[in-house]
């Protein structure tokens, strides 16, 4: 027990570090490198006169947060997923919920352009709603369509089907260039006020998964096991798809859709931790954080000066991974 804490102490350090680390490198280095001193200034002593305390207040401060909760909320969000359908390739990017989301942003900026910040993420949550009854819906229409490897499928069929219709769309009003930025991701044009209004709703999806971390737990070794003890697991699920909404569409709508973040971590977390979700969600979450923000610093310097997408980064990492997961978890039995 004593090592097993050491370990886990441990992965947690690490993780913090990680977090800290990145932080720094993403807010002082650019295409401008900034000294660390003037970063401390521009943040505790700011100085509107100055140039570049204006690029860390405005853009690098703003994408380093932004990148770090959206890393932890999807990470956390497809931590979940997995627990609730016992489904380990099951993540936000493979279930249709970040294509929905991004899917009914289109529309909104179609018929209602100018959108509140809070009318935005009230549209993405009912995008991302809309995405995971689809996916599901079809799944459990058609025979064994909520194994594993089937969902994905369904999952990957109904995204592609959503964000091309949304594409076509947007090509249609001739607004491709405003929406391309939710498909493409837009770390680097991260909105303040809406990445303050974000928080706020981020915390209550993580309070709420935190809440009913055991009882995934016990959801995740089978419904008929869970009810023998007494849970009611409706409930549950409901709770856990609230929690799952909130934290994919409040991250659609800060930097657009970001795949496979949702799908790596919470198994990797599981080969570290193992399977109580007490520890899988909260390492989840700092996991999520440093690697996305790994992969935002990454994406600056493949080709620097130049930016590669996010979601470029994420998935040279996410498909191997993907295709590994289905050799393992999925299986001819399970297809």
């Amino acid at each position: 027990m004593k090592n097993f804490n050491k370990k886990y102490l441990l992965i947690f350090i690490i993780c913090i570090i990680g977090i800290i680390s990145v932080t720094i490198l993403s807010v002082t280095m650019g295409t401008k490198a900034i000294p660390k001193e003037v970063v401390y200034n521009a943040i505790f002593k700011f100085d509107q006169s100055n140039v570049d305390h204006i690029i860390i207040r405005n853009n690098r401060l703003p994408r380093a947060i932004a990148v770090l909760l959206v890393g932890g909320f999807l990470a956390v969000a497809g931590s979940i997923m997995q627990g609730i359908t016992r489904n380990y390739l099951a993540s936000p990017s493979l279930m249709g919920v970040n294509d929905g989301s991004a899917f009914l942003i289109t529309i909104a900026m179609v018929f209602y352009p100018g959108l509140s910040n809070g009318r935005l993420i009230l549209v993405s949550i009912i995008g991302s709603i809309i995405g995971a009854v689809l996916v599901l819906g079809i799944g459990s229409s058609i025979k064994n369509g909520l194994s594993p490897v089937r969902l994905a499928i369904i999952g990957t069929i109904v995204g592609s089907f959503l964000s091309s219709l949304g594409s076509a769309i947007a090509m249609y009003f001739q607004i491709s260039q405003t929406i391309s930025a939710w498909y493409n991701t837009k770390v680097h044009t991260v909105n303040s006020d809406l990445l303050k209004l974000t928080v706020p709703i981020g915390v209550i999806g993580i309070l709420i998964a935190i809440i009913i971390a055991k009882d995934i737990t016990i959801t995740s070794l089978g419904e008929d096991i869970a009810i023998s003890l007494g849970q009611k697991t409706n409930i549950i699920k409901y709770l856990s798809m609230t929690s799952v909404v909130l934290l994919t569409a409040i991250s659609v709508a800060l930097v657009g859709k970001i795949a496979f973040v949702g799908l790596v971590i919470p198994n990797i977390t599981r080969m570290l931790v193992g399977h109580d979700y007490k520890y899988i969600i909260p390492y989840s979450l700092i996991g999520g954080a440093f690697f996305l923000g790994l992969c935002d610093l990454l994406s600056r310097y493949i080709a620097f000066p130049f930016e590669t997408p996010i979601g470029t980064v994420t998935s040279i990492i996410g498909v191997p991974f993907f295709l590994y997961m289905i050799k393992v978890k999925g299986g001819a039995k399970n297809a």
